[in-house]
This record gives structure tokens, C-alpha cells and sequence, in this order.
């Protein structure tokens, strides 16, 4: 009798050939691209370095495309952005020590974003590893452990024959749902030395899906068929899952407003009559979530900015569909349902009962209404004036990437992204820097379109190295720098709190001319041309900088009274 776990493919006498007689002149390193091409790779980011060499080494002996940035933390933003937009993992190749530590911000913002990364870097010599000091350049007593806190998974490879699959199983591990960053550590001298392993070929690293269970999705279809006052919060999870078209035909068969968090900015089209928009850090929003008898939240864990800063206290039923197990009900008690949201909301679909509700357009007119109506008292023209500029500049199909500056908090609640996972920003972690390194791994992902960058002079000065990147490989991003002469956001926060500001004053440099130096053309914009600068930029290909000298202010929070 014959199972079909005892069936295996027998080789070929080619392949049987072929695996006696393997090439010579390979090292460890290109097991390791061997099996990133066997896994579906096709482009790899990263920084050279000593204990890496052997890596880097068998990258010319390989058909997978490098993109080398300045410094590895900018390489990890390359490569979430890069996963963002492709959906794959997107390999980060690092050295040991200070190399792969530089990269830890740039992996906590892929983790808190769900980007699958997949983060190789070299080791100590393996007589080094189990925190014996020997002394080695770049030794730490246990490196993994720096990662362990911010990655999904850590694998430590001691043999070659332990590379295939500890890659596999990390590769498999960052594009199981929730996505996210993963580390492998090689040693420098398993890297280095000479192999006689045959050409890796074969490989499954599929991820399982995470279904919904049926009871907890026929619970929740009756809820939301019997509610009075349905609405839908849709987080990162929509994007992340392409599931925007299966929300939009659940909010419309449930006649429910919409609002999308701001790492779930494109799940639902921005325009549409049942559309809040993202103005999540508004009372008048937050008022009507909570008036909500039974809410939907897809994808998102009601962080802190998803919660108007922990004001919103829900009165009614919650759903929340979450796909990390560790956000679900973390935040306010729920019908918790452990799932892709891809899988969910097939499943609502076909189990919800249509219900028409004729003031629901209307009452999210009215929230709409009285948002525009606060932020207009406010006299805050020329952050709206710009917002609206850089929308009509950028074409429909771009995508863009935002760093930590106050355009961006504006673009959060205020900016029409026209497509679904089109827009993205370092919200999920917070830190500086992301913009400009993230649009060149959205370009090499899909250099066929032009890509936005937005920075403030602060953000920028921690990835204008990159310009030389964007130079060397021809990236197609247009980065707008917005010179406030600070840490603008800062300024504000600490004069509003302290009366003055202590330590955010920059002095900066000639940004038009430092992008010149780098061969990239740059342009210094105003208000009235800043439309057909970056329009012009965008519709050139190759690198360019748009300079834009400008004090701009947040609109009023209300989550303070």
C-alpha cells in the first residue's frame, strides 16, 4: 500500500549528474544566493563587510540583481519598501556587528508595518559563537539576541548544510501572516570555505494560510446584518492581504461608512460616499466610530494613532478581524477572529445579509463636513495649499513614501492615496529617515513608474548618502524636501508643552547643490510653482530633488481635552 507522504520525485540521471559533479570554485556564499534564486529572489539589498565577504563574493556568480546602499539601516528601509510593494521577502544582506546592529530601526519599523524582510548577515568565525570573548573584529556575545526583540524569527547556521534550510525556514517564516522581518546569521568561515554541497535546486517554503474559524465568522456575519449603525475601521492588514476590493463589496452590501487607518491608507477608495477618509485623530470621527452599534476593525490593532491617541472608547459590538495573534483584543474587548484579512472578509461576504441604510451616506457627509469646517478655523492654507499641490503633481499609479515630518502627519488624516497600497510611511515605528531610502526600493521593485519621497531637512540628513545610490543605479524618485531649518514637528511639540524649544535648530546645507554634487538635478520650489516642479521632476527619469523652504504647522489636536 502507497501513502502519498512515501511518494518522492527521483532525479534524473542529469540531475543525478549534476549533483556528483557540482561546480567548482563555490564558497558557502553561494549556497546562500543559490537558494535566495531557488526561493524566488531577484533582487537583494545590503552593505559589504569583512565577514560578509563571502557572500557578496558569490553575487557575481549569480543572476540576482544588487542594490548597495550607503548605510545598512537605509538598505533596510530599501528592502521594506521593496517587500511592501512586491509582496515578497525581500533579502537585506548585512555584516557582523556594527553592520547588521545599524540595520535594527529600519527591521522595527518593517516589523511594526508587517514588511517581509529577510535579513542575512555574517557571524563571527563559528569558534567564536556561544559567548566565549575571543576577541574577534565586530564580536558581540550573543548577536541574535539584539534581534530577537524586534524579528519574527532568528536562525543561527553553524554548517553549509544548514543554509538551504535555515533560509527556507526564515523566508517561509517572514511571509506567513502577519508578514514581517526575519534574521539568519552565517559565520564568516562556513561562508568562506569551498563546498562540495551540490547546486541548491529545489525548494518549498510555501507559508500556511491563517483561516478564519467558521463559527467565529457566521458570529460576527449576524452581528453586523442585524446592526442598526454598522461601520468599519480598515487597517494595514487590508493592503497587506490586497483585499481592498472584498472590504469595499462588504462596506457596500452593509451600506457601512468606511475609515482607513493611516498604515491602511488606499483600502477603500477615497471618494467613495461611504468614505470617512482617514481623519482618525478628529473627536468629530471619533465620536461616530463610537456610536457604532457593532464595528468591524480588518487588519488593524487600534494602536495608539488608530485610537486618536487611546481616546476612543467604543460603546458597541467589535469585530476585529487581526492576522497577529498578539493584537487581537489587545486594545478593547472583541469577537476576536484570528485571520488574513483576505480570508475573513471572503467569508462575511458570503455569509452577511444585505441591508440598506439611506442616511448613511449622509451622516458621513456630515462628519466629513464638520472635520473640514475645524480644520478651516484653523487658517492653515499653506499646509493645505501644499497637500494639495503634491497630490496633483504626483500621477494616479505612483507610489509614495513619507518620513516622520509634519507633511506627512497632514498626509496621514488629508491625503487622497488613489490605489491601495500606494501609500506608505514609518508610522508603524516612528523613526527618522525612512522616506528617501524606501522610494528606492519601491523604484527597483517597479522601475516602470515614478516614485515620491518626502522628507523633512531633518529626515533628509539621515539618507542623503543615498543620492549617491539613486545616482549609481538610476532610481526613478523625485525626493521633496520640505527646509523648515529643524526637527519641525519637535519645535512644535516642545513650544506648545514648554513655552520654547531646546535642541531642534539645524543648520543646513544648500540642498539643490549638495544634490548637484551627487549628479542628481535639483530644483528649489515656492508655493506658487511647487505643482510643476515636482510634476516636471516625476515625469524625468532618473533621481532629482525638489527643495521646498517652508514653515508649516499641525493642524490642533483633540485628544488633549
Amino acid at each position: 500500500m502507497t501513502h502519498d507522504h512515501d511518494l518522492v520525485l527521483r532525479p534524473t540521471a542529469a540531475e543525478t549528474s549534476a549533483a556528483l559533479n557540482p561546480p567548482p570554485g563555490r564558497n558557502g556564499g553561494d549556497l546562500v544566493v543559490e537558494t535566495l534564486t531557488g526561493l524566488g529572489a531577484t533582487t537583494v539589498f545590503g552593505l559589504p563587510g569583512q565577514h560578509a565577504l563571502g557572500m557578496f563574493d558569490a553575487l557575481r556568480r549569480s543572476d540576482l540583481r544588487y542594490i548597495g546602499l550607503r548605510v545598512e539601516n537605509n538598505a533596510g528601509f530599501a528592502a521594506d519598501a521593496y517587500g511592501r510593494i512586491t509582496g515578497e521577502a525581500a533579502p537585506l544582506l548585512l555584516s557582523t556587528g556594527p553592520g547588521a546592529l545599524t540595520s535594527l530601526a529600519a527591521l522595527q519599523e518593517a516589523a511594526a508595518a508587517s514588511a517581509p524582510v529577510l535579513a542575512i548577515s555574517s557571524q563571527i568565525p563559528t569558534a567564536g559563537l556561544g559567548g566565549g570573548r575571543h576577541g574577534y573584529l565586530h564580536e558581540l556575545p550573543d548577536q541574535q539576541a539584539s534581534f530577537r526583540g524586534v524579528v519574527k524569527s532568528v536562525h543561527t547556521v553553524r554548517t553549509q548544510s544548514q543554509i538551504p534550510s535555515a533560509i527556507a525556514a526564515a523566508w517561509e517564516s517572514a511571509l506567513t501572516v502577519p508578514h514581517g522581518p526575519v534574521w539568519v546569521e552565517i559565520p564568516q568561515d562556513v561562508l568562506l570555505a569551498e563546498t562540495s554541497l551540490p547546486v541548491v535546486t529545489a525548494l518549498d517554503a510555501t507559508p500556511e494560510d491563517v483561516v478564519p474559524r467558521p463559527e467565529l465568522t457566521a458570529v460576527a456575519a449576524h452581528l453586523l446584518s442585524n446592526a442598526a449603525r454598522p461601520a468599519i475601521i480598515a487597517g494595514g492588514g487590508v493592503v497587506r492581504a490586497d483585499a481592498a476590493g472584498k472590504l469595499r463589496a462588504l462596506a457596500e452590501k452593509l451600506d457601512a461608512p468606511v475609515i482607513t487607518t493611516f498604515g491602511g491608507k488606499g483600502a477603500f477608495p477615497w471618494e467613495h460616499p461611504l468614505s470617512l477618509q482617514s481623519w482618525l485623530e478628529d473627536r468629530h470621527t471619533t465620536d461616530f466610530l463610537e456610536d457604532a452599534d457593532v464595528l468591524l476593525v480588518v487588519g488593524s490593532g487600534l494602536g495608539e494613532l488608530s485610537s486618536n491617541y487611546h481616546t476612543f472608547k467604543p460603546r458597541g459590538r467589535v469585530i476585529q478581524i487581526e492576522a497577529d495573534l498578539g493584537k487581537l483584543e489587545s486594545n478593547h474587548p472583541a469577537l476576536g477572529i484570528h485571520a488574513d484579512a483576505r480570508l475573513a472578509l471572503s467569508a462575511l461576504l458570503e455569509t452577511v445579509g444585505e441591508r440598506t441604510d439611506p442616511t448613511a451616506a449622509d451622516r458621513v457627509r456630515t462628519v466629513l463636513t464638520r472635520v473640514r469646517e475645524r480644520i478651516a478655523a484653523q487658517e492653515l492654507t499653506l499646509e493645505q495649499d501644499v497637500l494639495a499641490s503634491v497630490r496633483r503633481a504626483l500621477p494616479d499609479d505612483s507610489p509614495s513614501f513619507w518620513d516622520m515630518t509634519i507633511l506627512a502627519y497632514w498626509a496621514w488624516s488629508a491625503f487622497d492615496p488613489r490605489g491601495s497600497n500606494s501609500m506608505h510611511s514609518a508610522q508603524g515605528a516612528g523613526g527618522l529617515g525612512y522616506g528617501f531610502p524606501a522610494a528606492l526600493g519601491a523604484a527597483a521593485a517597479d522601475p516602470t513608474r515614478p516614485v515620491l519621497a518626502v522628507s523633512g531637512d531633518g529626515g533628509a540628513l539621515y539618507s542623503i548618502a543615498e543620492l549617491a545610490t539613486a545616482k549609481q543605479y538610476d532610481l526613478n524618485v523625485t525626493w521633496l524636501i520640505v527646509d523648515d531649518g529643524g526637527y519641525g514637528i519637535l519645535r512644535e511639540y516642545m513650544t506648545d508643552t514648554f513655552g520654547e524649544a531646546t535642541a531642534t535648530e539645524l543648520s543646513r546645507p544648500d540642498y539643490v547643490a549638495l544634490a548637484e554634487s551627487f549628479g542628481v538635478s535639483g530644483v528649489r520650489t515656492t508655493r506658487e510653482t511647487l505643482e510643476v516642479d515636482p510634476a516636471k521632476a516625476l515625469a524625468t527619469p532618473g533621481p532629482s530633488v525638489v527643495l521646498l523652504p517652508a514653515v508649516l504647522r499641525m493642524f490642533a489636536p483633540t485628544h488633549l481635552g
